[in-house]
């Protein structure tokens, strides 16, 4: 393997990145967090800023999807869910986002339009401004039409981190899984199906909010690169503690299961743009499911499993009675899906 130059697995979500992050990226920085805070080293969704009766808690993420617009959603709609997910995530209220978009020469007017809209409309359902940006215009073939990177800041008294599962926990998920990396895949390589296959990419502070507000959540992760199982493999592994995982609970839609089957792409790897992977005490549980189960977005949520003592590994007990370890990804065999 050519341990030399920079791989497209590199940005996949999996081992790989991870490695990347934790060999190169985090030692190049002196100073990694805030006095009294998190940041590069805890790896989170964002990083967490004590101020005076709570804190800030700041996420910054870029964008570079392939096809720019996809059934459900486009890049300007993923780009202000993810950050706002990435806020929830970490149980913070989202207050603002800033924006960077740099476009290549010759994008059509219309379809930036269309991109900024679409951003404009997912900050309308949560109520949170677009309070700064900025915008580069580069020469042709300088980039694949537009990236646009967000960073957003939110609140909260009591900061969620992915390293805090226990045992005892039960592990609820928020909706279906491979919903984004089916559709984007059956779009970009022209995949006909008989039914219309959408993105799930939704901002899920409402989904949240509620479940925050229903019991204790110890634990949270949004399950987007790598997918469910990188997701539960970094709250496994951060929290040194096994997740066991009862594979008839995960919710898949069917047309998605068969589809995913048929192209051989293992469904817990599928990157997901609208779903959220919550650790909670054990008699929380079910008064969490309730809250989630209500919102919108919430409604096929289910408990997939729960939390043992243990060194960091994930298994899955499987619908025939059987068990296996569901491995940390490499990286992700789609490239630029978010």
């Amino acid at each position: 393997m050519n341990t030399e130059y920079i791989r497209l697995e590199h940005g996949g979500g999996g081992k790989l990145m991870r490695l990347l992050i934790e060999n190169l990226v985090i030692p190049s920085f002196s100073i990694k967090k805030v006095e009294g805070g998190t940041g590069l080293l805890e790896e989170d969704d964002g990083a967490v800023i004590p101020i005076e009766n709570g804190y800030l808690v700041l996420t910054t993420d870029a964008h570079t999807v392939k096809p720019l617009f996809f059934p459900g959603g486009d890049i300007g709609k993923l780009a202000v869910c993810g950050t706002i997910n990435d806020l929830a995530a970490m149980g913070a209220k989202p207050i603002a986002i800033t924006s960077a978009i740099i476009i290549e020469e010759g994008f059509p007017f219309s379809q930036l339009k269309r991109i900024l809209d679409s951003m404009n409309s997912t900050l309308m359902e949560v109520g949170i401004p677009l309070v700064a940006g900025d915008t580069k215009v580069v020469e042709k073939g300088g980039i694949d039409k537009i990236v646009i990177a967000t960073s957003g800041i939110g609140y909260t008294k009591d900061p969620i981190f992915d390293s805090r599962l226990k045992p005892g926990n039960l592990i609820i998920i928020t909706g279906p899984v491979g919903r984004h990396e089916i559709a984007l895949l059956s779009q970009r390589e022209g995949l006909k199906f008989e039914i219309q296959l959408e993105s799930d990419v939704k901002p899920l502070w409402s989904v949240v909010e509620l479940a925050l507000k229903a019991g204790r959540i110890t634990s949270m992760k949004d399950p987007t690169r790598g997918g469910v199982a990188g997701a539960l493999n970094e709250m496994a592994r951060k929290s040194n503690v096994n997740i066991k995982i009862w594979e008839d609970k995960v919710p898949v839609d069917e047309e998605i299961r068969g589809i995913a089957e048929m192209l051989g792409i293992d469904i817990l790897e599928t990157t997901n743009e609208g779903i959220m992977i919550m650790g909670v005490a054990k008699e929380d549980a079910e008064k969490v499911l309730k809250a989630v189960k209500s919102t919108k977005y919430g409604r096929k949520a289910s408990i997939i499993g729960e939390v043992e003592k243990g060194e960091g590994i994930v298994i899955l007990e499987t619908s025939t009675g059987g068990k296996r370890i569901i491995e940390e990804p490499i990286g992700s065999p789609l490239p630029r899906i978010c």
